[in-house]
């Protein structure tokens, strides 16, 4: 029997079971870099040399015979580094319609599930920028194996804080031989025996020590009850809650950090995250006023992964997340008061015990056997808890560099989940916070617009600063 099989958790593995119908699970990032593009031979060469350090990379899912548990990951002994890393070129001009049309198209379509679930695209006939050539970089991962933060640290194996960086030869690679039937039985066999184990172990522990064990109880209960609130309350009804199809569009904006900052020092306790759901959530309202949607006092709920990783677990890959709701004032015009509703909002769910609760859940998601996963998994990720997702991870703010080529631009990219059609992500780098907007492409063609009302909601939050 081979050794101990990395299971997926709960959380991954739920990942998997919401991509259905026109969903797709994977995140990804658009990075464009100044300089001549590399030669796809030198590209790939670089990747192969920092893959030992990202050894999911080379793993694939291992679903398990019978539904006894979790899938697993295992060795692709068919692993084709080829396949992986691409090459295409943008046809003239190659502005930021044609990078985007290609990120539409890269975004749109599903991961094979036979194989490793990633992609990289070396992308050159960039238009020069005052004189100086670019080229672009597409990457999506799906989100079984990376959450925002997990993926901000692989910045740290594959990008480079100088330069003039040069790889080693990668040691020889050969792969585990995939489990048998019988060894995954086992496996699946032992985890249910594991989960038992576990749930039993802690009753005895409780039984043990009846004081602690009534302390604990109580704080698991609020916990589970704060994480429940969502449930109670169904969020608001938006043209943006139903199944998307299998066409992305995405939009960028560009934003400087400096606004945030200025924003924040006037405000008297605001975070720049709190500044970015302010500025979202004034998008929004002029948004859904445009398609005739009444928005006076209405209040949307974004869906705010918050990272439970430690700082022991940095570089490390799957999901250390709990969601939490946050609530987004859309129907609020001024934009002192959408700013002090969100930072009144934000504090109340720092105080809840919400995250908490999403942890008790997981763990207690870490026993339910497949089925039951799966529909935990649509219920977290249903339209009646939140509209739209939007998340915000900091990213590094210094440049770095791939091939000796500096990142000029980053553009966080998120998932639609199966009952959503937009979703917002954030990411700060080197002194500027980009947003990456992805809607479905038939549901939402006028993306741009929303871009646009992101820009004016930043700039009045800014002059009210001022």
């Amino acid at each position: 029997m081979q050794g101990h099989l990395d299971r997926l958790t709960s959380v991954d593995a739920g990942f998997l079971h919401l991509e259905e119908g026109g969903a797709r699970m994977h995140i990804g990032a658009l990075g464009v870099f100044s300089g001549p593009a590399p030669s796809i031979e030198a590209f790939r060469g670089h990747i192969d040399a920092r893959l030992p350090r990202l050894p999911r990379y080379r793993q694939r899912v291992q679903e398990m015979p019978l539904g006894t548990g979790r899938p697993v990951w295992v060795e692709d002994v068919h692993f084709d580094l080829g396949f992986h890393v691409r090459h295409t070129a943008l046809p003239g001009p190659g502005g930021e319609r044609e990078l985007l049309n290609l990120v539409d198209r890269v975004l749109g379509q599903r991961l094979d599930r036979s194989k490793p679930l990633w992609e990289m695209w070396l992308v050159e006939g960039l238009a020069k920028v005052a004189g100086v050539d670019q080229w672009a970089l597409v990457a999506k991962t799906h989100h079984a194996m990376v959450d925002g933060v997990s993926g901000v640290d692989l910045m740290s194996v594959l990008f480079d804080l100088t330069p003039d960086v040069q790889d080693e030869p990668p040691p020889a690679w050969s792969p585990r031989p995939t489990p048998g039937a019988a060894d995954l039985l086992t496996t699946g066999a032992l985890g249910l025996v594991r989960n038992v184990a576990t749930l039993a172990g802690q009753g005895v522990g409780l039984a043990r020590h009846p004081q602690e064990a009534v302390r604990t109880t109580i704080g698991k209960v609020t916990a589970l009850a704060d994480a429940a609130k969502p449930l109670i309350a169904a969020a608001p009804k938006t043209p943006f809650n139903a199944k998307p199809g299998p066409h992305r569009r995405v939009a960028i904006v560009e934003t400087d950090l400096a606004d945030y900052k200025l924003v924040k020092a006037s405000s008297g306790g605001a975070t720049v995250n709190d500044v970015v759901l302010a500025a979202v959530a004034g998008a929004l309202g002029r948004f859904l006023g445009d398609r005739g949607v009444a928005v006076e006092g209405l209040s949307l709920r974004a869906c705010v992964p918050v990272s439970l990783r430690p700082d022991s677990k940095r570089g490390a890959l799957g999901n250390e997340i709990a969601i939490m709701n946050a609530s987004l004032p859309v129907g609020l015009a001024d934009p002192s008061a959408r700013l002090a509703a969100v930072r009144a909002a934000m504090e109340d769910l720092k105080s809840s015990k919400q995250a908490e609760g999403a942890k008790v859940l997981t763990s207690l998601e870490n026993a339910l056997p497949p089925a039951m996963l799966a529909r935990a998994s649509r219920l977290g990720f249903s339209s009646r808890l939140y509209n739209l997702l939007v998340t915000n991870v900091p990213g590094p703010q210094f440049p770095i560099y791939l091939l000796g080529r500096q990142l000029e631009e980053l553009v966080p990219l998120a998932f639609l989940a199966p009952e959503h059609q937009l979703a917002v992500a954030v990411m700060s780098y080197c002194g500027h916070v980009t947003y990456g907007l992805i809607a479905d492409a038939d549901a939402v063609p006028d993306l741009d617009v929303l871009a646009e009302h992101l820009r004016g909601a930043l700039s009045e939050l800014v002059a009210t600063a001022r």
